[in-house]
């Protein structure tokens, strides 16, 4: 196999057709092909060669200078589905995505159907990546309503030795009580991982069915109170290079372009949140 060029699964990443991995999984799958030929998996690729994925052609960005990517943040509504197609034809969450031409965005990450609230998307594969990497473990924060409260001995329990569920223990970052009134109950967690369903999975483990869920910050990214459910905004350009400079990805020498403004947006501004040092968004919601 020739060492020359790029590896496929990251040109391809680069150039904003999806996640270093949903392209791994795309050449598996004979979804792509080089120079008419069915990729593999591991192939490389130079300037000058054709990559076509589902018969449509590439535009490869090797040997140029790589813009910098676009970050959206969005804020989820319950009953919306993080997927381009389902059969059964629920709302998605890219119905509501404005349109980019020669790229697409690529959710960071996901939220299961009926949970709510920070959603990032951005044109950067790499990003994409960097981000979801298990390694990189990065800190999801989440405000869950339970009906029911937890017990002292329980709140210890998930801040030190957590809890086994089939797919292996659970322990949270970080937990406070914000209390509630009547049957339910509120709480702020962080985990640092995003196991399927894993917040409802652990609750329910604790015997406390949890009746509302909302992802308030993911990384150094909040989200901010003026992004109302459904809404959404895009980060500004010292934003990005802070999301950027946080994955540990080059900020680059090419300009990163201006938020764009469509109607399905709505009331978004041209940048979407104020700095801060240490997170890009304001304080998050309480909830």
């Amino acid at each position: 196999m020739s060492e020359i060029g790029e590896r496929l699964q990251k040109v391809l990443a680069q150039a904003g057709v999806g996640s270093r991995r949903e392209m791994e999984e795309w050449i598996a799958a004979g979804r792509v092909k080089v120079n008419g030929e069915v990729a593999t998996l591991g192939m490389r690729v130079a300037e000058g060669d054709r990559v076509q994925v589902d018969g449509r052609a590439i535009r490869l960005r090797m040997g140029e200078t790589q813009k910098a990517p676009r970050v959206l943040l969005y804020h989820k509504q319950e009953g919306e589905i993080v997927s381009r197609d389902d059969p059964d034809g629920r709302p998605s969450v890219f119905d509501n995505l404005p349109r980019i031409a020669g790229q697409k965005w690529i959710a960071i990450g996901r939220l299961d159907f009926n949970t709510s609230g920070l959603m990032i998307f951005t044109t950067s594969g790499e990003l994409a990546n960097r981000l979801m990497h298990p390694r990189f473990e990065v800190e999801r924060e989440y405000a869950v309503r339970v009906q029911g409260e937890m017990a002292p001995e329980q709140m210890k329990q998930m801040l030190h030795q957590g809890i086994e569920l089939e797919d292996g223990v659970v322990k949270f970052a970080k937990l406070t009580d914000e209390g509630g009134e009547g049957f339910n109950h509120w709480y702020r967690i962080v985990i640092k991982e995003g196991r399927n369903r894993e917040v409802r999975r652990t609750f329910e483990a604790l015997g406390l069915p949890v009746s509302r869920l909302i992802r308030v910050r993911f990384g150094i990214v909040n989200l901010p109170p003026s992004i109302k459910r459904g809404k959404m905004a895009e980060l500004g350009s010292e934003e990005v290079k802070m999301v950027l400079e946080w994955a540990g990805l080059p900020v680059g020498t090419a300009p990163i372009p201006a938020p764009q403004k469509t109607a399905r947006e709505g009331k978004t501004e041209g940048r979407a949140t104020k700095n801060s040092r240490r997170r890009v968004g304001a304080k998050p919601n309480n909830y």
